[in-house]
Parts: structure tokens; C-alpha cells; sequence
């Protein structure tokens, strides 16, 4: 039986459903509570300083059906604005300021595209989509996929060749939006991985010509209402935590303070619902979400997917989720870690060896956006990696 399979039943015979997550302390869990409450000071730490790794974090840690710990801190709003002449962030009044608390929700960022993944690999699962078919057959229109032969795979494991993204913010309308997407051309050969949101985009459409439904009832009728994911959802979210001061030259559209839309430029000039970017959610949710994959597709009776398709996500190179990666997984790399990261602050990584999970959702681009900085993330791996090797004496 493969290894996310086995955890399908949660320990409670081969006919019982995954038990559903709880609130547990670490020792319960069986993870090192030392290494835990050092993973969890870490993240505290974030928020501080004169120039803090970002305004406000939220952190969950679990392990089997027990989360481990929990917590939040800093700011999910801090400032006005982003002055460019002190190259710092003004700051609202104190009173202005809003905490961070463990249910607030963020702009997820590029973690949209693995609950795209989802509903594609959902699409494979039911023999309505074919992972080797050509993205021609589906959508005709986007003459250059055709052209090129572009697949299904190749979407899904960013190695059909395209650019990682196209100005679609820049066009001044829908159609012209459309128009430059299906003209785009591979840059590299086919089978060359290069990480690309023009392919998640691309997914979306196949889904949507196939199945005849938008990507977010996709999404929420086969994936968050099954889970009870109910705070996880395209936008707007008024209650999300900011994100950036979007003007040029920094960013490429003059959209002023963000809250609760989405950040990403294409997704916005998209409408908000895109196969790459646009899903907000929560740490409990994305618990949720990362036990049901451990579970081999299940949690509690809801079964979004089966485990031998949940283990073709974790195959090889992976299926939209990144495979082994220390720049963010530390530690949990190299024994089949899975995760992705999002450009606003936000990540996640699964590891079926020791049947744990990390989420780490921040608001890093609070007031703009910089270089990205991994080592948090990393760090915070690295803990859970060291924690999971605990042995009670």
C-alpha cells in the first residue's frame, strides 16, 4: 500500500474514516517540545526589528491528526503607505493597527495553483482529462499550445516551455487578455522545467472548456466544501491581512495599500479568479487541506481524491507541488517532502515519511515588496524535521 495510502484510515482500523484534526500539545503528538516551542519563538520573532522579515505571521505545526502548535504574531495591518525616500513603511496609528490572530485569512498567493492541481488531477481521476493529452484538443483557440504540442503533463509540471508570466495587466481588455495568451510560444524547449504561471493559466481553461464550470465553483464544489474549508475562497476578503503599497516602479500597477484583494497583477487583471493566483484561506483551513493529503485523499467521510491519485502528485518531480526542496523545506527535504510557496508570505510543506505538516502564512510584501528571504521558512522546516526525530525516553 503506497505510504499517504496507509495513513487514509488515521489509525483506527481499515474501515474507519481519517480522524479529523484536534488541538493537541507536542508531546502528544510525539514531536520534541523543545524543538516545537524553539520553531514557534522563531516565528514571534518575525514581525520585530527595524527591518522585521514581515508585518504579521501565522504558523501551524502538526503531526498525524494532532496540531502541535499554533500561533500568531505581529501585524495582519500595519501601515498606511510605503515612502520610498526613507525606503521604510509609514505606520498607522497603534489604534489603527490590526493583530494578527491565527484565523486570519491571506492572499495565498501561487498556493492557488495546488488546488488547481486538485481539480485537474480530479478531472484524471474521473477519465475526463487525459495527462497526456494536448491543451490543443481542449482549447483550439490558443493556436501556439497547439502548435507546440503542448500537454496536460507539461502544465502540470511547469515543462511546457513558457515564460513564467506574460503582462496580462497591460492589455486593456478581456479579449486581448485571451488573444496573448493563446498566442504565447514556448521559450525553451518542451520537457526544460521552468516554473511558469502561464501554465496554471493555461490548466484553467482546459478545466473550464472541459467541466463547463468556472475555476472557483471547481475548487469550492470539489475541494473546500467537501473539506469544510469554509474560510478558504477567491476574493474579495475585507478581513485579510494587507499585503502591498502596489505602485510602479516597484510593482507593475498603481493600485495604492491592498487588502483583502488579491495582490497578484495578472490575477487582478483577470478578475480575481485565476488558475496561478486569487485564493485566500486560512492556517486551520490549509490544516485541513495537508491532512487530507496525508490521509491519502480523505478527511473525516469527505474523499476529494483517491490515494493512488494523490500519490501522482508526490511522483517523480511532482505534479504542481515542489518535491524535496531544502531553499524552503530545510531539514524535510529528500525523503519526498511536498509544498509550494506563495509570493505574498505564505507556505506549505507536507512530509508523508514522519506524517507531519507546516504552514507558515505571512505578510512579507507589507508595505512592498523585496528579495525574497527563504531562511525563515527553512529555519522553521528544519525545527519540525529535528522535532519528528524525538524519541521519548
Amino acid at each position: 500500500m503506497p505510504p499517504l495510502a496507509a495513513r487514509a484510515h488515521g489509525g483506527g482500523g481499515p474501515l474507519s474514516a481519517p480522524r479529523l484534526l484536534r488541538t493537541g500539545t507536542p508531546d502528544r503528538a510525539g514531536l520534541d517540545p523543545d524543538e516545537i516551542g524553539r520553531l514557534v519563538a522563531e516565528v514571534r520573532e518575525l514581525p520585530r526589528g527595524e527591518r522585521p522579515w514581515c508585518a504579521g505571521a501565522v504558523v501551524i505545526v502538526g503531526r498525524g491528526p494532532v496540531i502541535a502548535a499554533e500561533a500568531a504574531a505581529g501585524r495582519a495591518v500595519r501601515y498606511a503607505s510605503y515612502d520610498p525616500t526613507t525606503d521604510a513603511g509609514v505606520e498607522l496609528p497603534h489604534e489603527w493597527q490590526v493583530p494578527m490572530r491565527t484565523d486570519t485569512p491571506f492572499d495565498l498567493a501561487s498556493l492557488t495553483k495546488l488546488f488547481t492541481t486538485v481539480a485537474a488531477v480530479q478531472q484524471l481521476e474521473r477519465g475526463t482529462l487525459g495527462i497526456d493529452a494536448l491543451v490543443g484538443a481542449y482549447v483550439p483557440e490558443f493556436r501556439a499550445a497547439a502548435e507546440h504540442g503542448i500537454t496536460v503533463r507539461q502544465l502540470l509540471t511547469h515543462t511546457s516551455g513558457l515564460r513564467p508570466e506574460l503582462p496580462l495587466y497591460d492589455c486593456p481588455d478581456d479579449a486581448s487578455r485571451l488573444a496573448a495568451l493563446g498566442a504565447e510560444a514556448p521559450v525553451t524547449e518542451p520537457g526544460e522545467y521552468v516554473y511558469s504561471d502561464l501554465n496554471m493559466l493555461l490548466l484553467q481553461h482546459v478545466l473550464e472548456r472541459l467541466t463547463h464550470r468556472p475555476l472557483d465553483a471547481l475548487v469550492r464544489e470539489g475541494i473546500t466544501r467537501p473539506l469544510g474549508m469554509t474560510a478558504t475562497g477567491f476574493g474579495p476578503r475585507p478581513d485579510a491581512a494587507a499585503t502591498e503599497d502596489q505602485r510602479r516602479p516597484w510593482a507593475k500597477a498603481d493600485r495604492g495599500m491592498l487588502r483583502g484583494v488579491v495582490h497578484d497583477e495578472n490575477a487582478w487583471a483577470l478578475g480575481g479568479v485565476a488558475g496561478h493566483a486569487g485564493l485566500f484561506s486560512t492556517a486551520r483551513d490549509l490544516a485541513v487541506f495537508c491532512r487530507t493529503l496525508l490521509c491519502g485523499g480523505s478527511y473525516g467521510r469527505a474523499r476529494i481524491l483517491g490515494p493512488d491519485f494523490v500519490e501522482l502528485l508526490f511522483t517523480g518531480s511532482g505534479l504542481g507541488f515542489a518535491i524535496d526542496q531544502p531553499w524552503f523545506m530545510g531539514e524535510l527535504a529528500g525523503r519526498g517532502a511536498a509544498g509550494h510557496t506563495g509570493f505574498t508570505g505564505t507556505s506549505l510543506v507536507i512530509d508523508a515519511a514522519t506524517d507531519t505538516f507546516l504552514i507558515l502564512l505571512a505578510n512579507t510584501v507589507h508595505p512592498r515588496r523585496r528579495p525574497p528571504d527563504n531562511g525563515p521558512r527553512a529555519a522553521a522546516a528544519t525545527r519540525l524535521a529535528r522535532a519528528a526525530r524525538f524519541q521519548r525516553t
